[in-house]
């Protein structure tokens, strides 16, 4: 396996981010992997090495790089506050542009098949790859979105208010046990979904707490419901991106 580091230029600044596939056999098709609350770091660059040792392009921003280089997450009060103050920046428009510069540099990176991209986002980042694929609907193939918070508001830039541009598969990963994501707001997202004539699935993960898929989360950590999302973004990704 080969990795980056590379600064990608965007129109707010050089946004950092880590890179990694395999090293031969490519051009790879290209998964854009959108990190959670608590930011960029080894445990999702674990993550992405696992999707990229199956023969993809794995692009991983630190979407903080308007305010930040790297932030750091110790699970502590104070840096609790402070990542919740961090995401306050990150509205929908902003990460639909850092979207755009991203598909700019797969098209330009040499082992990049920048015409089959997919795209994965955990908590905070459900709603962007939701929306990314309604923005960029030639672009965007599929999309996952995992225990994704605010995928349906009442805010005029929802993203279930562009479902009906997607043209790529969408997956849902939602959690029972989940105060982000409630009950009620997902069945009116999969009443929204319904009348939409879309390609996408949503499935309910019994017995998981939001959280459930990143190791380090402790006794949120469902093993069971991990492995089963891992297996779902795998196919999801390899049927949509992998040409016969």
């Amino acid at each position: 396996m080969i990795e980056h580091h590379l600064e990608i230029p965007t129109e707010a600044g050089d946004m950092n981010t880590f890179i990694t596939h395999p090293d031969e056999g490519g051009p790879f098709p290209v998964v854009l992997f959108y990190m959670d609350a608590p930011g960029k770091r080894e445990e999702l660059h674990d993550m992405a090495r696992r999707i990229a040792t199956t023969g993809y392009v794995v692009v991983l921003p630190n979407l903080y790089y308007r305010k930040t280089q790297e932030f750091v997450w110790d699970q502590s009060d104070s840096a609790m506050k402070a990542m919740f103050e961090m995401t306050k920046h990150l509205t929908l428009e902003c990460i639909m542009d850092d979207t755009r510069a991203l598909l700019e540099f797969v098209d330009d990176f040499p082992v990049a098949e920048g015409s089959r991209v997919g795209a994965v986002g955990y908590c905070m980042s459900g709603p962007f790859v939701f929306k990314a694929a309604g923005r960029f609907p030639k672009r965007i193939a599929c999309a996952a979105s995992i225990y994704g918070a605010n995928l349906l508001t009442q805010r005029p830039d929802s993203p279930h208010l562009d479902a009906h541009k997607i043209r790529g598969e969408m997956y849902f990963a939602c959690a029972e046990i989940d105060h982000y994501a409630p009950k009620d707001v997902i069945d009116n997202l999969e009443a929204h979904l319904a009348t939409c004539d879309i390609n996408y699935r949503l499935e309910w993960y019994p017995g998981a707490e939001h959280g459930f898929a990143f190791p380090g989360r402790g006794k949120i950590f469902h093993k069971a419901s991990a492995e089963r999302h891992w297996q779902r973004l795998h196919s999801l990704f390899d049927r949509n991106l992998k040409r016969a």
